[in-house]
């Protein structure tokens, strides 16, 4: 799998289910394969190539950079973007065993799969999308139900504001 633009291998970080990090990039990726190939960019072992178990990983981040933007605060749900135009798909909550919730789109979303990619909220965020593994999730909530606990949500932080007027 190339980049979409066809320019060449994708940046990824692989986050494996016992919590270890690989950043570095993949041109042979393929959702229904059982491996694929990293090669590592860690100063340690840069250029070194890793075989890659699918069920080994938690997720697979496909990134912009592999540094990221760590004065960049990333909005998490919905209800942070102004505007939702460039979300496409249906809208998912991914619960991850490790306790991790990602919010986004997906336009392959099947509990029959080993996978399914999410497109993240936020369209300034590092993750241009992130392939899911179905045996790391904990719990999925699809569009009606992040939407309801988003209002929710939004109720009880305006609820929670100081009375102004007293």
């Amino acid at each position: 799998m190339s980049r979409p633009d066809g320019s060449g291998p994708h940046r990824v970080v692989a986050h494996f289910k016992g919590g270890k990090l690989l950043k570095g990039s993949t041109s042979d990726f393929d959702p229904l394969g059982p491996t694929f190939r990293v090669v590592s960019e860690r100063a340690a072992d840069k250029g070194r190539v890793y075989q890659i178990r699918i069920s080994d990983l938690k997720a697979l981040f496909f990134v912009k950079t592999l540094e990221g933007d760590l004065m960049y605060r990333e909005k998490k749900r919905f209800r942070e973007v102004h505007s939702t135009s460039h979300l496409v798909g249906l809208r998912i909550e991914v619960h991850f065993k490790d306790g991790e919730v990602i919010r986004g789109t997906s336009m392959d979303y099947n509990g029959g799969l080993q996978g399914f990619f999410v497109s993240p909220v936020d369209p300034k965020s590092n993750n241009d999308y992130v392939y899911v593994v179905a045996n790391a999730v904990k719990e999925i909530k699809l569009a009606g139900e992040v939407e309801k606990e988003e209002k929710a949500v939004a109720q009880v932080s305006w609820d929670a504001e100081p009375n102004w007027t007293g």
